[in-house]
């Protein structure tokens, strides 16, 4: 019998409706939908009804079955948080970069070294399938205790066809047995490797002429990314990888615009890219063209603030109609977080983003970046019953108590997967 559960009483829902297909941008981004003492009934994995207890009492008579209810009680009820940029799958970790970076190096120095994403690389290359997928469940066990319901995974640790390879079924086997959502990228392009230093553009070729095609041909990711940046990969480079993956029908995504202004930004909004992601560096052209298309920007504030840089202009870009969402960048190097409620956090107090608009970021705005708005990141009738219950008065206490994880419970696909700090499903039904 299909499952009906009745989320009643609670002090807010955030439902994060949307007018149209399109994501919020501007004032829109603030406009989150707020029910006041309101009811949430799920029918098996899908929203039925939204609104008042006293409507939902009524929705509830015409229902038949037996009703299973969630007392909801001082108590924000919100739709999954979506992260829309994480590097998943890796092996290792980079703890002594953190205390160079913390006597002065910079991150770029480091990665001309050999260390940084190489460091990862290398690990990532001697660690076997069974490891990364080990690894990457326990970091999804921390993402959904932090409210984390759906992620997007890159790979990008490899650099080699069958290291990339590896990756993308390890991510692949994770959305499989773990309760969280994993959509992947495929990122061949996170950096030259050292055997093709000397060489990059044969590297190049490599990922255009054997990458993306065998990754489209075994389904293994929807995007393609690359980092577009100064010692990695040019904006000529860039262009050519991403269109070679938009033939194979891998949509485009970029890293933009971190270290230095490279005009990444353009370039994403000028191939058609769902996203562009990082932009501290983004230039006033690059945010108009970010504006005028339908790209949303991603913006990684904890990635900013671990690396000790000025985070991105925020403000600016959702003054000038950017569509913005918000992600932990979760990865070895430059974000070792699974925390969207830090992230967000991180946003209000170093972005100046109020808390309306981080959570519009980290929920529907966020969905678009992954093209998965029609299905989550709202509470709406008929999406996927992916919500989060915050142990907060009102929307507003959730950045106030700035680190703190104020997540009381998850629910998946109508099921409750953890509550109060303890994970409850964490394997998928066979039949899931």
């Amino acid at each position: 019998m299909t499952a009906i559960t009745h989320i009643k009483s609670a002090a807010q829902v955030v439902t994060m409706r949307v007018a149209g297909s399109a994501p919020k941008r501007g004032k829109a981004m603030s406009d989150i939908g707020v029910i006041e003492k309101g009811s949430v009934v799920l029918i098996g994995e899908r929203i039925a009804f939204v609104g008042s207890d006293n409507d939902a009492a009524a929705f509830l008579e015409s229902v038949k079955g037996e009703v299973y209810t969630i007392d909801a009680s001082g108590k924000v009820a919100a739709p999954g948080l979506v992260d829309p940029h994480t590097h998943l799958v890796y092996a290792g970790t980079r703890e002594k970069e953190f205390e160079l970076r913390l006597q002065g190096v910079k991150y770029i120095d480091i990665l001309k070294k050999g260390g940084g994403i190489l460091s990862s690389t290398r690990s990532t290359r001697a660690a076997s399938l069974e490891h990364l997928i080990e690894q990457g469940y326990a970091r999804l066990d921390r993402f959904l205790l932090h409210g984390v319901t759906t992620i997007e995974a890159k790979s990008g640790y490899g650099l080699t066809v069958q290291d990339e390879i590896k990756q993308l079924e390890a991510a692949r086997r994770l959305n499989e047995i773990h309760p969280v959502d994993v959509v992947s990228t495929f990122m061949g392009a996170h950096a030259i490797p050292d055997e093709y230093k000397d060489n990059p553009d044969e590297f190049v070729n490599l990922i255009i002429e054997r990458m993306i095609p065998l990754v489209a041909a075994r389904k293994l990711a929807e995007f393609c990314d690359v980092f577009c940046e100064e010692g990695v990969f040019t904006v000529e480079q860039s262009r050519k990888i991403l269109q070679a993956g938009q033939a194979f029908g891998l949509t485009a995504k970029i890293h933009a615009d971190e270290i230095v202004q490279t005009g990444g930004a353009e370039l994403a909004a000028e191939v058609g890219a769902v996203s562009a992601e990082h932009l501290l560096q983004v230039s006033n052209a690059g945010i108009q063209a970010l504006a005028s298309s339908n790209t949303i920007a991603v913006l990684l504030p904890a990635t900013a603030l671990f690396l000790m840089e000025k985070p991105a202009r925020a403000r600016k870009m959702i003054e000038e109609g950017v569509a913005v969402a918000l992600s932990t960048d979760c990865n070895p190097g430059s974000s070792p977080t699974q925390s969207m409620p830090f992230v967000m956090n991180i946003a209000c107090l170093s972005m100046r983003m109020t808390p309306a608009e981080v959570l519009t970021a980290a929920t529907i705005n966020a969905a678009h970046a992954i093209n998965r708005a029609d299905q989550i990141g709202s509470i709406e009738v008929g999406k996927k019953a992916d919500l989060v219950l915050f142990d907060a008065p009102n929307y507003q206490t959730l950045q106030y108590n700035f680190a703190v994880n104020l997540v009381d419970t998850v629910i998946k696909n109508g099921e409750i997967v953890a509550q109060g700090g303890v994970i409850i499903a964490n394997r998928r039904k066979a039949s899931d």
